[in-house]
């Protein structure tokens, strides 16, 4: 196939997991919404009536729902794995359509269908693990909204790496970053659905009735902090080998000075320090629960703002091939 073959089916191969991301977008919400209460229901247990063990066709809607929101829940999971499979080629066609052949990171866009591939594929493959069948609308929608911005602002056309990203560095730095960042996003979307439910809770008890609906599907607020705690334990290790390890390694080779004080260098420390704060006031001083959360969402706005808003905030960032073409080097090595 022709470098230009490649471009197209990269094109095509995002075009399509775009499309059928949005498909599985559409199917967890509908399995969401067969997760609701009917408000007759909603109405007599909130007057606290008795249930009656006799009646037949409550017990027959309420089996009825559940198999609905069933059967949703595997399609929705099939068409993401199709979405991420699709993906994967777009990711691979963008790498076979430069000449030399080289890996899909020579530009933000690239980068981003990346990060937004990691997200996907992290979370089909810690699905069955962890349940995560509640997360899939929310996953969907993050990769879905992500890759739109993406395609419409972010899209360059396939170049030539620039001098100072052909580098064997480039595959270990960038794939550990890649991956962190997206652990670092499933387990913000758990401490996000930590304070949603936790407000839920707190709204229900105040009505005195139980959590009903959708919510009510998303686990119990410990174990919500634990699937955190866990993700971001995995992530954290990943992350310090990519910023504190292989990229001043790769910056001396590329720069000959392994810290430069550029703006993502410094804003991808900020976000160690605070995802190292989150760890070790877990380990020490036993926050669980809303502080946790709360520090756990200052760490994934620290991460994206390093990943895409350093690229347009700043006019100093050694860095800046990531948004311009990458025709157009910005550095020599020799600098």
């Amino acid at each position: 196939m022709s470098n230009t073959a490649w471009e197209t089916l990269s094109n095509q191969g995002v075009a399509t997991a775009g499309i059928v991301y949005f498909l599985a977008l559409v199917v967890y919400l509908a399995e969401w919404a067969s997760l609701r209460q009917p408000a007759t229901e909603r109405q007599l247990v909130g007057a606290g009536a008795p249930e009656v063990p006799g009646d037949e066709s409550r017990q027959q809607g309420e089996a009825s729902r559940a198999s609905r929101a069933a059967f949703l829940g595997r399609l929705g999971l099939i068409l993401t794995a199709i979405a991420c499979t699709a993906h994967l080629v777009g990711l691979v066609g963008r790498g076979m359509a430069a000449e030399p052949n080289r890996v899909p990171w020579g530009n933000m866009y690239e980068f981003t269908l990346s990060g937004t591939f990691v997200v996907a594929l992290l979370y089909l493959v810690l699905y069955r693990r962890f349940a995560l069948g509640w997360m899939g609308p929310i996953v969907v929608g993050f990769v879905v909204a992500t890759l739109m911005v993406a395609v419409i602002w972010l899209y360059d056309a396939v170049a030539p790496l620039t001098e100072a990203l052909n580098s064997p560095w480039l595959v270990i730095h960038v794939v550990s970053a890649v991956i962190a960042t997206g652990a670092f996003t499933l387990g913000g979307i758990a401490s996000i659905m930590y304070l949603v439910r936790m407000r839920a809770e707190r709204r229900a008890s105040a009505a005195g009735r139980e959590l009903s609906g959708w919510l009510a599907r998303v686990p119990q607020l410990d174990a919500l902090d634990r699937l955190a705690y866990r993700v971001h334990a995995f992530a954290f290790p990943v992350w310090t080998f990519a910023v504190l390890i292989t990229g001043p390694i790769w910056a001396h080779e590329a720069w000959s000075r392994y810290w430069n004080w550029d703006p993502k260098e410094v804003w991808a420390f900020i976000t160690w320090v605070v995802y190292a704060g989150y760890l070790h006031a877990r380990a020490t001083a036993g926050w669980k629960g809303r502080k946790a959360a709360m520090l756990a969402l200052v760490g994934l706005a620290t991460l994206w703002f390093n990943f895409i808003g350093i690229n347009y905030f700043s006019t100093t960032s050694q860095h800046a091939y990531a948004v311009e073409r990458v025709v157009e080097p910005v550095h020599s090595p020799s600098r």
